[in-house]
């Protein structure tokens, strides 16, 4: 695909970067509908752009959001306004102001506020305390909202309304078991969850007993699925891969996030696609080259790969 289309909510671990290699295999049925428990930023199903789709996340702010935008109250002309208004604000009082929204929001659930927040906060990270308010500190760039910044935001959520308006779209705040469990066999399931023991404070934690009944719940789905998972790093290697996920298709990928406070942080990633359908990608690897690209990961990095442990357990179809 020529252009990846960026959507105006920014999450920790987006795909933008990922979307073309996840197209490449989420080829969607006629009749089927696109379904994302784990909508997050919503980047690669806003991508697919299906006729059908379910998104789906426990962050109820998330999904008020889109609503808003599905249902016109949110539109780029009053986006525009608002993020003008704020931003002269903003510009004028810095810190103070963003605490002052950043407040609004924790009593009232704004998506307007949201919207301010999540694009003036440190590193469009979106981050909630134990009780459920908003808690990501000031990115310290009073003058974040130019014209230019603004129009980016406002053709974003255009774009998200018009689709909304040709496509059957429903946006739904629910339990990705609850999810998971309406797929039908013509359906393709993707699932980006948090990365068990990897950032977990999005909005909810993620436990070994949430990655355990996501396994078993794709396991013995009839629908096809993708998931996105980790795969390794120079440190260390995902072990829910070999306990969950094992006898799926697994492809890799070589990923880098900028989330890390510094520079030194952000470091490059094995992304994984686990999938129980084959993949378009053809070339595989027996477990002994997958073990000898391991072992020199720090020293050159695996930038494509097909791993399949055993046979895949593949979708009824």
């Amino acid at each position: 695909m020529s252009k990846v289309f960026v959507p105006p909510i920014k999450c920790q671990g987006i795909k933008t970067k990922l979307v073309p290699w996840i197209l490449e295999h989420a080829g969607l049925r006629e009749e089927g509908r696109w379904i994302e428990p784990f909508m997050g930023s919503g980047v690669v199903g806003f991508n697919v752009c299906p006729q059908n789709a379910l998104f789906a996340d426990k962050n109820p702010h998330l999904i008020n959001f889109y609503r808003a935008i599905q249902s016109g109250e949110i539109t780029r002309a009053k986006a525009k306004a608002f993020l003008d208004a704020e931003g002269e604000k903003l510009s004028k009082d810095g810190q103070a102001r963003f605490n002052a929204v950043r407040e609004r929001f924790n009593r009232t659930g704004s998506p307007w506020d949201f919207l301010f927040l999540n694009r003036s906060c440190f590193n469009g990270i979106i981050r909630f305390n134990s009780r459920g308010g908003f808690n990501t500190p000031y990115g310290h760039k009073p003058e974040r909202f130019a014209q230019a910044y603004v129009t980016k935001i406002t053709n974003q959520i255009d774009y998200v309304a018009k689709a909304t308006k040709t496509n059957h779209w429903k946006f739904v705040c629910a339990d990705f078991r609850e999810v998971i469990g309406q797929a039908t066999r013509a359906d393709l399931i993707y699932c980006d969850p948090p990365y068990l023991g990897r950032h977990v404070d999005y909005f909810n934690s993620w436990s070994e007993e949430d990655e355990r009944d996501l396994a078993g719940l794709l396991t013995s789905t009839k629908a096809r699925f993708i998931l996105s998972t980790w795969h390794s790093n120079e440190y260390r290697h995902n072990p829910s891969l070999g306990k969950w996920w094992d006898g799926f298709a697994t492809l890799t990928r070589e990923h880098f996030y900028h989330v890390g406070a510094k520079e030194k942080n952000r470091n490059p990633m094995l992304e994984a696609l686990v999938m129980n359908f084959e993949p378009a990608q053809t070339e595989v690897r027996s477990a002994e080259s997958e073990l000898a690209e391991q072992l020199v990961l720090m020293e050159k990095p695996v930038k494509y790969s097909v791993t399949k442990k055993t046979k895949p357990r593949l979708a009824t179809r």
